[in-house]
């Protein structure tokens, strides 16, 4: 799905249940409202199948305006501080700025965030005016490029582990440069081995356009299985792999997706079991 700016994530999964007559729609990771691009989602009994979609990186393009922070360090919030001594920066310094945020590292989520700070999200804390105390995570960025520059606005493109804020990317950006920033623009062009590329509007779906649930975890191992194999995994019932395997393994029959098992061994454990 090739979610549009303003609309929720909700918002787009609930315009997709009435477009295709399905209840069960749910979607593999949130985009902020302000944000545009792929929103996977999974319809149906594959909805089931979320859980093995968790994980995958992200790739992003956006713009991340020098010289004003803001309170959610994106352009939905409050203006928080202004410096022009952005105008002062030449592409080396930003090249290298952003150089020195590719890598494992840990991140600091930004205050309005779905973190939750005592059983309660963050960004409820800061609309109340209250600092929620946000505990440093584990993330990695893979890349993190300059592609233009256009006055206070820099270009980027980035490829980032699951669970990391490109907001706190621009923000820890702003930091380093001395100027502070924000987060202007984001668009999400892939995750993991989805792309953007051909996703269609929310207003354009319809149930012809559900794909086969196997496209959903191309990302597994996948085994063929048939005959007895087959009818056990229908009875969910364990079945002998040919070699020692190990993770999530795509269990296929022609070219439909039987179940998902978890491989201990040559033991093959389904978890989600599809055919009937």
């Amino acid at each position: 799905m090739d979610k549009p700016t303003g609309p929720t994530s909700h918002d787009v999964v609930s315009v997709v249940r009435r477009a295709i007559g399905e209840r069960r729609v749910g979607h593999t990771g949130t985009l902020d409202p302000f944000a545009s691009g792929l929103l996977v989602l999974l319809a149906g009994r594959a909805t089931r199948l979320a859980q093995f979609l968790v994980g995958h990186t992200k790739s992003y393009r956006g713009v991340i305006r020098l010289g004003t922070t803001t309170d959610s360090c994106d352009a939905t919030g409050t203006v928080t501080g202004t410096n022009d001594t952005w105008t002062a920066l030449n592409e080396a310094h930003v090249t290298d700025a952003l150089t020195k945020l590719v890598g494992r590292q840990r991140q600091r989520p930004p205050a309005f965030s779905a973190k939750k700070v005592g059983g309660v999200r963050a960004y409820r804390l800061a609309r109340r005016g209250e600092q929620p105390d946000l505990q440093e995570v584990d993330i990695e960025v893979f890349s993190f490029a300059l592609t233009g520059w256009d006055g206070p606005n820099l270009q980027f493109e980035t490829q980032v582990s699951s669970g990391t804020y490109v907001r706190a990317l621009a923000r820890d950006l702003g930091t380093d440069l001395g100027c502070g920033a924000h987060l202007a623009e984001l668009r999400r062009t892939a995750v993991g081995p989805f792309s953007v590329d051909g996703a269609l509007p929310p207003e354009e779906v319809s149930p012809a356009h559900i794909r086969p649930a196997l496209e959903a975890v191309t990302h597994l191992r996948s085994l063929a299985v048939d005959g007895a194999d087959l009818e056990s995994l229908l009875h969910g019932r364990a079945i002998t792999a040919p070699e020692p395997l190990s993770g999530s393994v795509a269990l296929v029959a022609g070219d439909e997706l039987v179940a998902v098992a978890e491989a201990e061994g040559t033991r093959l454990r389904p978890r989600v079991v599809f055919a009937s």
